[in-house]
């Protein structure tokens, strides 16, 4: 359905929210200026501080939801991962539904002409207040070696590690200076398991155990561990089995 021009960030907010919701999406609004203020000079964006943009992030519930109903709909081919085609489809088909608005769609593999992320998900998330990314400066005094690079990893406050953020829109000509910020939930306030988070993820990444770092309602089925799992250029078979099997959900 077209919409007018005559918007506000809150009915955009949730318009957009009830088109995602459903397939396994979560929508949190947040201003540019509040990204802009946390991020170097290379990644600030070019937009006036008030500006409204949403952060999307994919739950468990997308693989099914979403992902699986696109495979067998669509022909996934190319460079691309089927997974980040399925997500600029659902961008796309959000951004369908604001003709008379002009908004950029930014997602989290996108690099900019000096092969830099166009914008960095992690501090985007934490500003919105939808997961908190914990760095090596929130552990103080700092654990390891100077020399040893430690990069930061956001946890939810519902599903921990089993989650992706995915990317933003931005509503170029929306403003929403109502908009409060509220601080994402620190879920991992301990400094021992701060330091545990950081150590899982930095260093042992590939069991997933920095994932479960809290207590999580809900967290990837076995089959979609399985296809995360898979190098991206061995994915078309998982993509083909999903197909012959018609999308079947697995109860696993």
């Amino acid at each position: 359905m077209a919409m007018t021009t005559d918007l506000t960030a809150k009915t955009i907010t949730g318009s957009v929210k009830n088109a995602l919701d459903n397939i396994g999406f979560e929508v949190h609004p947040f201003k540019i200026g509040w990204y802009n203020e946390c991020v170097e000079e290379p990644f600030v964006l070019p937009y006036d501080s008030e500006t409204l943009a949403l952060l999307v992030i994919s739950t468990p519930r997308m693989y099914d939801k979403a992902f699986k109903p696109f495979i067998c709909r669509q022909q996934c081919e190319g460079i691309r991962d089927p997974i980040d085609q399925c997500i600029a489809h659902h961008f796309k088909l959000v951004k369908e539904n604001f003709p008379d608005l002009e908004v950029e769609a930014v997602h989290d593999f996108e690099l900019d002409h000096r092969r830099r992320p166009k914008i960095l998900v992690q501090t985007a998330g934490h500003v919105a207040g939808a997961a908190y990314y914990y760095r090596r400066k929130d552990v103080t005094p700092d654990h390891w070696d100077v020399k040893q690079n430690i990069f930061g990893v956001s946890v939810h406050p519902k599903y921990g590690g089993w989650f992706a953020l995915r990317g933003v829109f931005i509503f170029k000509s929306i403003t929403c200076p109502e908009l409060i910020q509220i601080s994402p939930p620190d879920v991992v306030p301990d400094r021992d398991k701060r330091i545990e988070l950081l150590e899982r993820f930095n260093m042992h990444w590939q069991d997933w155990s920095y994932r479960d770092i809290i207590p999580v309602t809900d967290n990837y089925s076995e089959e979609q561990k399985e296809y995360f799992a898979t190098k991206p250029g061995e994915r078309q078979a998982v993509v083909q089995s999903i197909k012959d099997n018609g999308g079947y959900v697995h109860n696993s």
